[in-house]
């Protein structure tokens, strides 16, 4: 049985992977588990899965979490709060596998620190690649830590990669469901509502996660994860719009071969792989149902009215802490959007100013990178807040 530290254990990613290891629970012990303010549900995670350690976010959700547990016959787990609670989480001396699926910047730090502790960390967590590739990829050689990625792409180019030789492979091809606007014109993306941004056509996600799918750039996010992944360069990456989301990315080969990996849309088949990698499991999932499917489309993504995609493109070319910056006035921007402040045709138009406007540096360390983050979300702020939502 291996143990388990679930950071971002109440967001959608951690609660599926929670499914998962209950499906397997032969398998899997909880020992941490990571949140924000979501007492509630942790408190049922609490009494169901035992961890020894419970991260919150404030002193009041500690308070909170603890009153909504004292009248369980459980044993009390020990309640760390904040930054430094979830690095400890994040490095529990039992786990084995840290799951990290924190959304935004948060959980930067924490998979750091797991990395650097030798642990396994199966990454959902985007933004953490974005910011520091760099170091996140130096700290698992130098510890003998692994990465293994959660994100349905990235898990389908693990998958399409075992076995082929890098220097045979080609290209790696990331799919894209083209998100809610994809058959939209620019001027219809103008007016969008949060409710429609709001709407994915194929996945359930947090807002700010489907609103990056919106815009694509999470897609852009992927293409630089992908990077530091598996190593190919920029040119070496490429997209293609697939609304169906059945082929959840693919690997061409030099011959011209293509290797696809297809599946349900459902992210507990990603999970699973990354939790049980190198073996495989039965799964509580029905197999994909070939003789269902009319058909599989795919085309080109149109970088003018997704600019974020060509953003995210452009950070990665230049590298050193432009995907940082770009990363956290995304941020920024779409909570801004969230909150209505902006237009989802603003997101775009403030991480391309703040990136305009970035002196971009060499990531050589934690400070630089962090430096660079909280940098970059200022000057996204400040913009924010001389747009105006119309």
């Amino acid at each position: 049985m291996r143990s388990i530290s679930i950071l971002g254990s109440t967001g959608s990613i951690g609660c599926n992977t929670l499914k998962v290891i209950e499906f397997l629970r032969d398998e899997f012990r909880v020992v941490a588990l990571g949140a924000g303010r979501n007492t509630e549900k942790l408190a049922e995670q609490v009494e169901r899965f035992k961890p020894e350690l419970v991260a919150v976010e404030t002193e009041n959700c500690a308070e909170d979490l603890l009153r909504r547990i004292s009248s369980s016959k459980i044993k009390t787990p020990k309640i760390v709060v904040g930054a430094k609670g979830l690095i400890e989480a994040a490095t529990h001396d039992e786990a084995e596998i840290v799951f990290s699926a924190t959304v935004g910047a948060v959980g930067f730090v924490p998979t750091l620190r797991a990395l650097e502790t030798g642990k396994t960390v199966a990454l959902a967590n985007k933004e953490t690649l974005v910011m520091a590739g760099e170091l996140m990829t130096k700290a698992a050689r130098e510890n003998n830590a692994e990465i293994l990625p959660v994100d349905s792409e990235h898990n389908a180019i693990h998958q399409c990669l075992r076995g082929e030789k890098r220097a045979e492979v080609k290209r790696l091809i990331l799919t894209a469901s083209g998100g809610p606007f994809r058959t939209k014109t620019k001027q219809e993306i103008e007016s969008a509502t949060v409710e429609q941004a709001l709407n994915h056509p194929s996945w359930k996600m947090g807002d700010k996660v489907t609103i990056d799918s919106a815009t694509l750039m999470n897609k852009g996010l992927e293409v630089i994860e992908a990077r530091w992944l598996f190593g190919f360069s920029a040119d070496e990456i490429s997209v293609l719009v697939h609304p169906e989301s059945i082929v959840h990315s693919l690997i061409e080969l030099i011959d011209g071969s293509i290797i696809a990996q297809m599946g349900v849309t459902d992210m507990r088949h990603a999970i699973q792989y990354a939790l049980t990698f190198p073996d495989r499991k039965q799964s509580e999932l029905a197999p994909l149902d070939l003789t269902k499917l009319a058909q599989l489309n795919f085309e080109e993504p149109d970088l003018e009215k997704f600019a974020c995609l060509a953003l995210a493109y452009r950070a990665l070319k230049t590298g050193g802490t432009l995907p940082a910056a770009m990363s956290a006035a995304n941020e920024i921007a779409v909570q801004a959007f969230l909150d209505n402040k902006i237009k989802l045709s603003d997101i775009p138009k403030i991480i391309e100013k703040v990136m305009n406007e970035h002196e971009t540096k060499p990531v050589t360390n934690l400070e630089t990178v962090l430096e660079c983050d909280n940098q970059a979300r200022q000057a996204a702020l400040h913009l924010a807040a001389q747009t105006v939502a119309v």
